[in-house]
């Protein structure tokens, strides 16, 4: 039988479908095999193959390549089927030459010679298909050999408009990789005016190309604007009947409008000519008067490509920002969109409008729509939609709005997402601080975020209320009366904890006149929160009790017995027990006129950018005004060193390796760096931490909590912020570079069992490939619990840094237990339940030595932090501890109680677990052994 001619290939569908019977991975190899077998011996046997057998045996080769097997040979057949005259053949040997051939290989030669013999063929067809290959291949090679032909073929008069086209579009693609290859002087002109070109697919070519190159030297293409401008109100003006062949729903010509927009805004002003400005303002004005007719069309696609146009307009109009006619128009008009059903809408004009925020032409305009922003702050759903209404909120506001603002923003914080909780904060804090005309307001917003999202303020917002209230003489006695108030809630976050240290150490003074507020009052008060902090907070506590003594002479004793019991040889934290020994000295030593000079009050702080604002334009580069904010009081983050540096001798270093995240903790007994610039050194000496290693991977200490560094070295900083609800949670990876060189390649690549992935769905959002020196970027992660597992996921990061290559594994801090819901329970319904799962496999237990001296109150709070409820006055032993909880997966709910036993003479602990499932017990006894 004779083999079937055509396009057809009826070998090439069999192969095909052969392949998709196969039942096995095996089988499909068995089949490829056999073909290729079948191949390399037409290949080699027989010399009298036809054009048609070569091209069903090349697409053979290149439909088993693309299934991800190599190939070795055929690819002299591929090259010769490049010289057939037939269009088939020829396709297939350029797209079997793109696909596969390496540009390092010696049959390069073959195929730059053949692509030449069809550039200058006079079939327009062989011209566009070796236009294809050579933007296909792109490399510097392929820019080398045809930098001559293709500009040429560009400007050339008897060039055809579709090979045209095609030039000008790979011209653009070799560019890109060769920026050189363009030439200067009298091509310029000459690629310039193909925007006057008849043919509109050969101008929408010819101006993806431009714009390229104006990008990269505007001055010599400065040209192109008249001639853009022109050729644009053309098609503005233009019927739908007039471009008929280019018009898409009744809308002419919308892509190339579009690129002609973008364009124009490479330069500004856009042109200086009158008359070229007057004709271009009266093209923009058209097309918001368009934007206002009655739709022609009620397909989507009409909608989508009219307004494609008006919001390109929209943003000329806004790069210009100098036409108050074109500017408010073009807020009316994005005002409508704010309450149109489209989703894609609402955040288009809710974005424009953030940028005509900032014009003092259309500031004031759009300030009209505050109510519908604040609506879509509340109640839009989708969450990029929300955040969106943020940003304009925080654009817009100025003096006469900003206390309405802030507070909305304020109320919505306690039901926003996670996600944008943090930016929020940063802005409702810049805000708080820029409008104060009162700061006494300041302070009670700054108090409001910590208790509303202490989680999310970060360490520069509450070190500006600092600065803020020590520059301000005016404010001291409020800020100190209102966070003595703050201190005396329940529950009350450690952020809050560390700006009453802080302020009361400082200026406790002035409120210790009121009976409520004594200096004994406001010690006790402080102290009762001493044992639910961290050792950063401690320590700052432990100086704000050295100024006390300072303030309160008469609470001296009170004082000294706190730091002998943290001077004693016993206690857990080394840094803590030195701070409190140095404390108890000079307290002991030096005289009062001494002791009243080392611990004088702190002095003012010069005035610089505020923190919390270059934090933000870190998030958001290019979308936060860059207005600073310096008035005349306000302080900024540069520290005094305070005096008392010669008596604790706890000094900060500021260098190239100090925390880029403000996660960690400072170390101690560094070198001074006195140009350190800020409130940190402070806090890092009479306010300082507790000591903390460069080289830090302790993934067991998140089993207790959601917050900190989860990596650190010489190179690189990961830290991590994580919320979970129910079965659900979402971590923040923000990766730091330490370095003064780029880290390049940069991957982090989750690896987690496909069996342990079917039980804990993770999902990792990509990263950019290259963190900048000195820069951090964040990368979110959610978490999706379907049924209990074991151990957590690990993130394999990888980057060159310096040329090498670079690799860490890291645990991410995903145990079972962050999917724990604590539990109250009473007594009477604790052993009830205990009894209950009393079953061998409801139950595992445990009996370990304690990993350092018995501390019943460190125990207490890791299992305050470990997600269970810890139920006080349940147990009869006061010493034993009893927590309940129940972890949520999608599958089920699992009800766990624990009792933690210790015994202070063997330094002890028994550690029992009760669970509804045996994995459960199993694992969160396994999690938590040694752990005390």
């Amino acid at each position: 039988m004779a083999p079937v001619r055509g396009d057809g290939m009826r070998g090439l569908a069999v192969f095909i479908s052969d392949i998709r019977n196969c039942k096995s991975k095996e089988a499909e190899v068995k089949r490829i095999n056999k073909e290729l077998a079948n191949i390399r011996s037409k290949f080699k046997g027989d010399k009298t193959l036809d054009g048609y057998q070569k091209k069903k045996y090349v697409c053979k080769l290149l439909f088993i390549f693309l299934l991800g097997h190599d190939i070795d040979f055929g690819h002299m057949e591929a090259v010769n089927l490049l010289s057939s005259n037939k269009y088939s053949e020829k396709q297939i040997g350029y797209l079997f030459i793109s696909v596969l051939v390496n540009t390092n290989s010696d049959l390069i030669r073959l195929i730059i010679q053949s692509i030449k013999n069809d550039l200058q063929s006079r079939n327009p067809v062989h011209v566009n298909l070796a236009l294809q290959c050579i933007a296909n291949i792109g490399s510097r090679d392929m820019a080398e050999s045809f930098s001559n032909e293709i500009p040429k073929l560009l400007v050339s008069g008897d060039t055809m408009d579709v090979v045209k086209q095609s030039a000008a579009l790979c011209l653009l693609r070799l560019f890109r990789s060769s920026p050189d290859i363009i030439p200067g002087g009298e091509w310029t002109s000459r690629i310039i005016h193909l925007l006057n070109d008849q043919h509109m697919g050969v101008v929408t070519a010819a101006t993806s190309l431009i714009d390229a190159l104006v990008k990269r030297n505007p001055d010599e293409y400065k040209g192109c604007v008249n001639l853009a401008v022109s050729r644009l109100s053309r098609i503005v003006t233009a019927s739908y009947t007039d471009l008929q062949d280019y018009t898409y729903y009744f809308v002419p010509a919308p892509w190339l409008s579009v690129k002609l927009l973008r364009l124009l805004q490479n330069y500004n002003p856009v042109t200086e000519e009158p008359g070229v400005r007057a004709r271009l303002n009266e093209t923009l004005e058209t097309i918001l008067n368009k934007a206002q007719e009655p739709p022609k069309s009620k397909k989507v696609q009409h909608s989508n490509a009219k307004n494609a146009v008006l919001f390109e307009a929209i943003n000329l109009i806004i790069h210009s920002d100098s036409e108050p006619n074109l500017l408010v128009r073009a807020c009316n008009q994005l005002g409508q969109f704010l309450s149109n059903r489209e989703t894609n809408l609402r955040y288009l004009a809710l974005e424009s409008m953030c940028h005509l925020a900032t014009s003092e032409f259309s500031h004031e305009e759009v300030k009209k729509h505050q109510e519908v922003v604040i609506l879509s702050m509340k109640m839009e759903k989708d969450v990029s939609v929300r955040q969106m209404a943020v940003d304009l909120l925080y654009a817009m506001c100025d003096r006469s709005n900003a206390e309405e603002i802030v507070q909305e923003m304020l109320n919505y914080l306690e039901t926003a997402d996670y996600s944008i909780r943090e930016e929020m904060v940063l802005k409702v804090a810049i805000l708080a601080e820029k409008y104060a005309t009162d700061f006494t307001w300041y302070v009670d917003v700054i108090l409001n975020l910590i208790r509303i999202a202490g989680d999310y303020v970060s360490e520069e917002v509450w070190y500006r209320v600092i600065q803020i209230v020590i520059n301000r003489e005016e404010v001291q006695g409020y800020a100190a009366k209102t966070v003595f108030e703050a201190l005396q809630a329940p529950a009350c976050h450690e952020n809050m904890v560390k700006v009453g240290g802080y302020i009361l150490g400082e200026f406790g003074n002035l409120i210790a006149g009121d009976s409520r507020s004594a200096p004994l009052v406001q010690f006790k008060l402080l102290h009762s929160k001493y044992h639910l902090c961290s050792p950063m907070t401690r320590a700052l506590l432990l100086s704000t009790y050295i100024k006390f003594i300072n303030l309160f002479p008469e609470i001296r004793t009170n004082i000294q017995e706190v730091f002998r019991q943290h001077s004693n040889l016993r206690s857990a934290d080394a840094e803590l027990q030195q701070r409190a020994s140095e404390y108890l000295q000079l307290s002991i030593v030096a005289s009062t006129d001494v002791l009243a000079t080392v611990l004088e009050e702190m002095p003012s702080f010069p005035e610089r950018e505020s923190s919390i604002l270059a934090v933000l334009k870190k998030k958001k580069p290019g979308r936060v005004p860059e207005n600073e904010i310096r008035e005349s009081k306000s302080p900024a983050p540069v520290a005094v060193q305070n005096n008392t540096h010669a008596a604790t001798n706890h000094k900060v270093n500021s260098n190239a390796n100090a925390d880029l995240l403000g996660l960690s903790t400072p170390p101690a007994n560094n070198a001074v760096n006195n140009n350190s610039g800020t409130l940190i050194d402070v806090l890092g000496d009479i306010y300082g931490s507790a000591n903390n290693s460069t080289a830090i991977y302790n993934t067991k200490k998140f089993l207790f909590k959601n917050n900190g560094v989860l990596f650190e070295n010489e190179m690189l900083q990961i830290g991590v912020k994580s919320e979970f609800r129910q079965n659900l949670g979402r971590l923040g990876l923000f990766y730091g570079n330490k370095t003064q060189i780029p880290l390049t390649n940069f991957t982090p690549v989750l690896q987690w069992e496909p069996e342990n992935a079917l039980k804990l769905n993770v999902q990792m959002k990509p990263v950019e490939p290259t963190l900048e020196a000195g820069a951090q970027i964040q990368q979110l992660l959610t978490a999706e619990c379907i049924e209990d597992y074991a151990d957590s996921p690990t993130i394999e990061v990888n980057f060159r840094y310096n040329g090498v290559q670079q690799k860490f594994s890291i645990k991410l801090p995903l145990t079972i237990n962050k999917f724990f819901e604590p539990t109250e329970m009473n007594a009477d319904s604790f052993f009830a339940r205990w009894k209950n799962l009393s079953g061998e496999q409801q139950r595992a237990q445990k009996v370990f030595k304690a990993q350092q001296p018995l501390d019943l109150a460190g125990a207490r709070n890791k299992l305050m932090g470990f997600g269970m409820q810890l139920l006080d006055n349940v147990d009869p032993n006061p010493d034993n501890m009893v927590c309940a909880g129940i972890i949520h997966t999608q599958s089920q709910q699992v009800g766990c109680l624990l009792r933690l036993e210790p015994n202070k003479q063997a330094q002890m602990f028994r550690l029992t677990i009760r669970a509804s499932k045996e994995s459960v017990t199993r694992e969160i006894c396994d999690i938590l052994t040694d752990q005390f």
